[in-house]
Formats: C-alpha cells, structure tokens, sequence
C-alpha cells in the first residue's frame, strides 16, 4: 500500500462531534500556520520589574511629540502609566469612583418572570448584569483620554508624572465610554446617563461640548434597542457598537457634523474590549459567533472553532472578553474566561491573512500590539507585564496540534501502521503521539510519543487514528506533510 500523505488544512476545526473534524486539526496550544507549515507561536519574557496593582483590563501605547513612548494600564480602581524605562506612575484622577474587578451575576430571585424557572435552580439567561470595570483608553494628540462607566467621567493626562489625569473640562458625564474620531472629535457615548446617546466636541477642541452657530459640537440618540459599548475608528468612518448591533457615523461637516446609519443587526459586541481595529474593517466578538465590518453592511465571520469556544466561556464573566490584535502574523487574539474560570485564562485567535482559527491556554487579560514598542505587551491577571513574540520560554506549557480522526478510505478498513516519514525542519524537535479507535466512540489506544526519525518505526492498529505533535525544544520548529506506511489490517 503506498504511503498515506496527512496533508492536513492549516487551522482548528472543532464545531460539531469528534468525527466531523476529520482530517483536520481539532485541538491544540500556542502554535499557528504560517507560510505553509505548523510552527510554535514564539514565546514571552517578563518586562523588567514591571508589576502593576490590579487587574489590568486596557492598555493603549503611545509616543509623545518628544519620541518618548509611554504605555497607560486602566484596572478597576486605578490609572497608571509607565515610561520606556519601566517607571510606572499612578495617575489616578482624584475622586475617581472605582469599578469592579469582577462581572455580578443577576441570576438569583427575581431575575425572571414569576414561575419562570425551577425553584432552587439559578436563571441562566439574564448572564452578567454588572460588568466587570473596563476602561476606553484613546490618545489626544500626544495627551490620553480615559474614561470608565462606573465613573462617567472623561479624563485627559498631559502627560505630567507629579499631577494626575483630571476631568476634561465641560464634558458629559455619567458616561459609559469613549473614543477619538480620525476627525479629531472626542465622542462621549451614554452621555448624561443615557445609554443610547452619542455627544461629541467641537473639532480639535476637547473642552467645547455645547452645539452653537460657531462650533460642530453636537449629539444624537441613536436608534437602538441596546446600549453602547464601544466605537472604533475604521476607513472614512466610526464604527459604533452596542451589544444588539452596529451603527456607522460619518463625517458630513456643519450643520449636521455627522450621519449615523446602522449597519448592522443582530451582532451586538459581547464585552466593550472584544472589538480590533485592523487595515481590513472592525473585527469583533459577539455572543454566540463573530462579525466583520469593512464599509457597506456587517457580515458573519465564519468561525471553525464556536461551538468549542461559546460553550466553554464563563458567560457570567463575558465581559471581561479582551481583543488584541498581532500584526506581524496578521492575527486578533480574544482572551476569554473558561467555564470554570473567573478569570480570562483561554484564547482563541483568527489569522485574517490566512483566514484559519487557533485555540489555546493562557492567561492574559489584556493587551496592546507591537509598533510603538518592538515587541507586543500582554498582561497577565496578577499585574505582570511581558513581552511576546520572543524567545520560546512557554513557563510550564508545551505547543501542540492534535487532528481529528484520520482513516483509511472512507472508514471501513482497519489500519496497520508500521511507519512514519517525517516533515520536520530539525528532526528531534518534535515528537509524535498517536491515538486509535475502532468506533468514533469506542475506547481508545495511546501509542507514543516518538521522536522523529527518517524513518521513524510504529507498531499500532485502528480503524480511526489522531496524531498530537508537541515541541520538544525550546525552539522555532515547523512541521509540514507528515506521510504513514501502513497497510489494511485485523483487529487481532
């Protein structure tokens, strides 16, 4: 029999049972596809000393008009910003009302009509009905702009590590967050408390908030059912979502300063932070699947991994759902909390220029691309800062891929392995797991693992087998076409 070549498509697939994702890579950990092969996503380092107090949930790096960069971190309670140097400041603005730093579940008596569910039995579908504190973070210039729903507030830092950010000056407040236009507007959403409202500055002034003849301040309620969450900037226009749809603001000069026209339906944003901003359009989660916008109407973006990471999510916890996106491999990373987690401790990960899926562990609440500084900050829950995309120190976890079921012909041959021909990069860098079955749901066998070799001897027997790759070196390994020597056999 000749050799069986597993030229398995780049990608996760994990909707629906074990056996639909056959011939695909089901499961696996910190690696990606990229330019052709299987290989480890790099690894990360700790930045200096940096240890922020708190839960970090927004980051936002900047350079100021002297080339100095500078990194901001918004928790529930606190404001700090740190130099290129490591120095952290706490610009906390005084009588700034602190948040929390985890989402209150409404389930318990009187979350549903009388009679509504079993006594004793929590409601599940009122979900989280207190966010956990996020904060929108936005640069004025070479200046930062914060604000948080708790507080209401619009501040503005000018950078000035003796004095803290203090409240912009006439602005709204009981706000629920904000934004910068690519016009030079300061947007206040929820403005005055009303969640559906939308006011904005005059041009180029952050401290004119009152429309007159001589000024392009201006508000609008706009039409929804929901509430703003959260506004991106996006070619020609603002990207504004709530969490039951989308609606574009475009600029059109006095008097109207702006039109607001919605987009899209049925795609509100699961969590304020669960939204990127990439070259293409706005990318985002929603509750239960993920949308792209790139001018025109929101479309569905499909996903090869949902059903494995909306049934795994703390959906008490969604609001702490984080999008990060990684430019130097064309993918957005969303950090979400598992099912038995409080806190964000998973991922999943889409490569926009190879369009595939990615799933894993880690456990990072929020984080800011490369570009200002050279590599891509991410931060963890205890207030640990690191740097990814360097090195392959993984603490204590291994990259993996492990495929669904592979079988002989259409299944209903039994396979006698006797062999492997690798496609490594370095032999020894990768070692190869296998796992058979007779039935998609019968009892299964482990062999290995195997250190590659050319050629690298089996001895197992199956009807349906999965093969797991896991590094095994501290290094930048790629694994391509892995190829079976294997004739039909019994089951003897």
């Amino acid at each position: 029999m000749p050799l069986i070549p597993l030229n398995i498509p780049a990608g996760q697939y994990r909707n629906g049972t074990e056996y639909q994702s056959q011939g695909r890579w089901r499961d696996a950990n910190l690696v990606r596809w990229h330019e052709g092969a299987l290989r480890p996503v790099a690894g990360w380092r700790q930045r200096g000393s940096v240890d922020i107090n708190g839960v970090v949930r927004t980051i936002i790096a900047w350079e100021d008009n002297s080339n100095d960069r500078r990194v901001a971190f918004g928790t529930h309670n606190k404001l700090f910003a740190m130099t290129a140097g490591n120095a952290v400041t706490d610009i906390t603005p005084v009588g700034f009302v602190a948040g929390s730093v985890d989402a209150s579940a409404f389930t318990g008596y009187g979350s549903a009509p009388y009679s509504g569910g079993l006594y004793g039995v929590p409601s599940q579908d009122q979900g989280a009905n207190s966010p956990a504190t996020t904060w929108s973070l936005e640069n004025w210039g070479e200046y930062l702009l914060g604000c948080t729903a708790d507080d209401g507030k619009i501040y503005e830092w000018q950078l000035n590590s003796a004095t803290p950010a203090a409240a912009l000056s006439n602005a709204p407040i009981n706000c629920s967050g904000m934004m910068v236009t690519e016009e030079r507007f300061v947007f206040a959403f929820g403005a005055g408390g009303n969640a559906r409202k939308v006011a904005w500055s005059d041009r180029e002034d952050n401290n004119t908030w009152t429309p007159a003849a001589t000024n392009e301040a201006g508000d609008i309620e706009i039409q929804t059912n929901g509430v703003i969450l959260k506004g991106m900037r996006t070619r020609g226009q603002s990207l504004i979502l709530t969490d039951q749809d989308a609606h574009a603001a475009t600029y059109s000069g006095p008097p109207f300063v702006y039109g607001f026209q919605r987009v899209g339906t049925s795609c509100g944003l699961i969590a304020a932070n669960a939204a990127a901003s990439i070259d293409e359009g706005v990318v985002w989660m929603g509750r239960r699947s993920f949308f792209f916008y790139s001018g025109g109407a929101v479309a569905d973006l499909p996903c090869d991994v949902s059903d494995y990471v909306f049934s795994d999510m703390n959906n008490d916890q969604r609001s702490k759902v984080h999008a990060v996106v990684n430019s130097e491999f064309g993918e957005i990373w969303w950090f979400y909390p598992s099912g038995s987690s409080t806190e964000c401790d998973r991922y999943v990960a889409f490569d926009y220029s190879e369009k595939v899926w990615m799933t894993g562990d880690i456990d990072r609440t929020a984080g800011v691309d490369r570009g200002v500084f050279r590599q891509p900050f991410w931060i963890a829950p205890d207030g640990i800062l690191y740097e990814h995309e360097i090195g392959f120190n993984y603490g204590t976890q291994t990259p993996f891929a492990e495929t669904g079921p592979i079988a002989v012909g259409v299944g209903e041959q039994v396979m006698a392995v006797r062999g492997m021909i690798p496609d490594e990069k370095t032999l020894g860098d990768v070692s190869a797991t296998f796992k058979t079955r007779f039935y998609p749901t019968g009892s299964e066998l482990e062999f290995g693992p195997f250190s590659m070799a050319n050629p690298t001897s089996l001895r197992f027997t199956g009807r349906q087998v999965r093969m797991r790759v896991s590094g095994n070196s501290q290094s930048d390994w790629r694994v391509g076409i892995m190829r079976l020597d294997a004739v039909p056999g019994g089951q003897r």
